[in-house]
């Protein structure tokens, strides 16, 4: 039996047998294992004592259950159609169920395939992604949808080991406290993907124009390659590289089943329309979004653009769009009347062609297009050609009747700050033969508003030429002179006082010293010059005689007639009580005079204009309903008959007055308006309707001054009506007016009952104009005389 010492001697044996070498390389394993051993257990002890310290800080992430990201101020149409949205992120909050499949799939499969199969790391995909990278083929990142959305809701964006952790311990906090499609519905709502859009939906909206649930595959597939890099991945800015990343996605959809091959073949094929930014809204209707941001921050302060509010307007999108297109048709049109101002400004074109296109791209970022008005840059200018070039190379040759507008800057002895030379920023615009004519930004500005008149519904409202050159609201800030346009309020005021539309009055010179002016002597004249002698009031209205006008209000009183007006909604203090009322001297708003033809339009009554309907929250919650009530005795302005015989007056102005233009091209009987020209010709206006609808147009400059010899408002304002009332009457049957109870028709005319029989005023201003020999009747004809004294005004 061996003993001890013989088997230390065995070992010492061993030992001395074994090559130093291998003994050496043995003993350094050991302490090799034994450090690792160590670090992973102090790793491990830490991880553990990280874990035990940063998982009670985590966020709490409950409140993603109700997820209320911050949502801009939405604001539509009466159709439901966008207008425009206020906010710093334009986002549009979809429920999951509400996202199309495709949207859903095309993200799978480019972000998180395995996304309801892991528990929010996906440790299959890591390996793959580690292996694929390792292989030098498409990178591939591991970072899960829920990972991506602990990242974007909690953390920052920098690449340190302490936020990956974080990241991690809350993706497992987000995948025990949410179920997959919430996590799903806070990631398509959430993430960024460029144009200051977030989510889906809202780029739906700004690279399609379409609302999500009409995406085709490749407009998803090209949508689900915007997360990964919002900008260079972005169709509008780089299309190249948006088109790469999109042809790869719908290969990713069918490599998972998500589409079939015949699918990812018409998909490859499909051409997208990309929206450019210059297109804007639909409907063009900047000036309204504005007015309902302010009236919104007035009652939510703040808030106005981060909880989500909707607010749907009584617009209709159709008049507002034909609203549009006529105002800046009008203000072009007289624009090309006008002397050629000369180009925007002048660059120093580079000498290098190659380095052109950019300093064009460069130049053209401070002169963006407005509308159909195209900005561009000349770089090649004779008498009778002149080519320019756009953003992005597109060249434009103007010829022909296209350089008309422009010759005074192709003359040759055109001054340099008007010549049209290379490195003139131009304007350009397509004509209706489809080429090019050459333009300039108008100087001139201009309004349109219409409204129901039965409940005060705006239903079309354009401020001016182009909101973001000019965000001054033309309809209800600018206070300007109506001139004529405001004497049928002096003539309704005169039928109370006994006048009758066939009431004779004296076309014929007044002369008032300055005794009765207080200052300087005033004798006033008509327009078109010359006195045309006795009329009726009828016809003193559709000729806008001045000097008819004149003496009503004379009759009647200016502080009469100035006590009257405000029935309507003027301000008295705005119009004081001076003769020159009678021919629109004081001072209103496009809104007010819409507002004040209103009450005619609808038998008298006054009604408050209003634009918004409704308001509500991002869940559809009903916060504000502002549907109108119909107009009651309560709100009556004027009498009934009053607003009758108006409105036989306003007829005949547009049938055979100053509007007759108005009914010879509608082709209608049932219009009404009143011209407008102020003097000196600085505002040009035209207020009309139709029973169910009332437009103003306004024309004129922000500084006031001439707008040129002979321009009316018959000439400038009502060709915009009319081209607006073509699309907006469009289907309205025409309106029959019902004489209420208190009027008679005698011969043409319509009377008060109490004035039919001998009452009223018969005839005023002017010696040997005398009543009629006989009380006019109901049944009776005219007397001799009165026959006469039509036959002066019948031509």
């Amino acid at each position: 039996m061996p003993t001890e010492k013989s088997g230390a001697h065995q070992a010492k044996s061993r030992d001395a047998n074994t090559p130093k070498w291998l003994s050496w390389m043995l003993k350094a394993f050991a302490w090799i294992f034994g450090a690792l051993f160590a670090a992973v257990a102090c790793a491990v002890m830490a991880g553990l004592m990280a874990l035990a310290i940063a998982y009670p800080n985590l966020p709490d992430v409950s409140e993603l259950s109700n997820y209320r990201p911050k949502l801009p101020l939405r604001v539509f149409t009466a159709e439901g159609a966008l207008i425009g949205q206020f906010g710093e992120e334009r986002r549009n909050l979809t429920p999951i169920k509400e996202i199309p499949q495709v949207m859903k799939d095309a993200v799978l499969a480019i972000e998180d395939a395995r996304f309801y199969q892991h528990n929010g790391v996906d440790y299959v995909g890591v390996a793959r992604a580690a292996i694929a990278n390792l292989g030098r083929v498409k990178s591939q990142g591991a970072s899960t949808i829920t990972m991506q959305v602990a990242r974007n809701v909690y953390l920052s964006s920098e690449k340190t080991y302490t936020r990956k952790i974080y990241e991690i311990l809350l993706t497992f906090k987000l995948e025990h406290m949410l179920t997959k499609d919430q996590i799903l519905e806070i990631y398509m709502n959430q993430i960024y993907l460029g144009n200051r859009s977030y989510g889906f939906a809202a780029a739906s909206e700004a690279y399609f124009g379409k609302p999500l649930k009409d995406i085709s595959i490749a407009e998803a597939a090209m949508l689900a390659g915007l997360p990964q890099a919002p900008s260079a991945n972005n169709p509008i800015s780089n299309p190249t590289r948006a088109r790469s990343r999109q042809l790869y996605i719908i290969e990713r959809m069918e490599d998972n089943g998500f589409i079939t091959a015949e699918q990812a073949a018409t998909a490859k094929k499909e051409e997208l329309r990309i929206r450019p930014p210059s297109e804007g809204t639909r409907v063009q209707a900047q000036y309204v979004a504005e007015m309902v941001r302010q009236l919104m921050f007035a009652q939510y302060g703040d808030q106005t653009y981060n909880r989500g509010l909707n607010v749907y307007t009584s617009i209709k999108a159709d008049d507002q769009n034909a609203a549009y297109e006529a105002l800046r048709k009008g203000i072009l049109d007289f624009d090309r009347r006008k002397a050629y101002r000369g180009p925007e400004k002048f660059i120093d074109l580079p000498k290098d062609a190659a380095e052109i296109e950019d300093a064009i791209d460069d130049a053209l970022v401070n002169h963006p297009d407005t509308g159909n008005l195209l900005a561009a840059v000349v770089i090649d200018a004779e008498p009778k050609k002149v080519v320019a070039m756009r953003q992005n190379g597109e060249k434009v040759e103007v010829t022909g009747e296209g350089l008309r507008g422009a010759q005074g800057g192709l003359a040759a002895k055109a001054a340099p700050a008007i010549r049209i030379r290379p490195g003139a920023i131009v304007r350009v615009v397509k004509n209706a033969k489809g080429g090019w004519d050459l333009a300039q930004l108008p100087e001139v500005e201009g309004a349109l508003v219409a409204l129901d008149p039965r409940n005060g519904a705006v239903k079309a409202l354009v401020g001016g030429f182009d909101f973001d050159k000019n965000k001054f609201n033309h309809v209800t800030q600018a206070w300007r002179q109506p001139g004529s346009s405001f004497k049928p309020f002096v003539y309704s005021a005169s039928l109370e006082k006994g006048f009758s539309p066939s009431t004779v009055i004296n076309d014929a010179p007044l002369f008032f010293d300055s005794s009765v002016t207080g200052g300087q002597p005033w004798e006033p004249k008509n327009y078109e010059g010359g006195f045309e002698g006795p009329m009726s009031m009828k016809r003193g209205l559709a000729r806008s005689r001045n000097l008819i006008s004149i003496r009503v209000l004379q009759s009647i009183t200016p502080q009469y007639a100035q006590d009257w007006i405000t029935r309507f909604g003027f301000d008295a203090e705005r119009n004081p009580p001076y003769l020159t009322m009678a021919l629109g001297a004081g001072s209103v708003t496009p809104m007010q005079l819409a507002a004040g033809f209103g009450v005619f339009a609808n038998g008298g009554y006054r009604v408050n204009p209003f634009l918004i309907t409704r308001v509500t929250d991002h869940t559809g919650k009903i916060l504000v309903d502002g549907q109108p009530a119909q107009p009651s005795e309560a709100n009556r302005a004027i009498d009934a008959r009053n607003a009758f015989i108006m409105n036989t007056m306003l007829q005949e102005v547009a049938r055979s007055g100053t509007a007759a233009r108005a009914q010879a091209t509608l082709k209608r009987p049932d219009l009404y308006g009143k011209t407008g020209t102020t003097n000196d010709s600085m505002d040009a206006w035209f207020a009309g309707y139709q029973p169910s609808l009332v437009g103003v147009v306004w024309m004129g400059y922000d500084t006031p001054r001439n707008l040129g010899a002979r321009e009316t408002g018959g000439g400038l304002s009502l060709p915009i009506w009319i081209d607006f009332m073509q699309t907006a009457l469009k289907g309205v049957p025409v309106a029959q007016l019902t004489p209420p109870e208190g009027v008679v028709n005698v011969g043409s005319d319509w009377y008060y009952e109490e004035y039919a029989r001998g009452g009223g005023i018969s005839h005023l201003g002017g010696a040997g104009l005398t009543p009629p020999a006989e009380a006019p009747q109901e049944t009776q004809a005219p007397s001799e005389e009165r026959n006469r004294i039509l036959d002066l005004f019948k031509n």
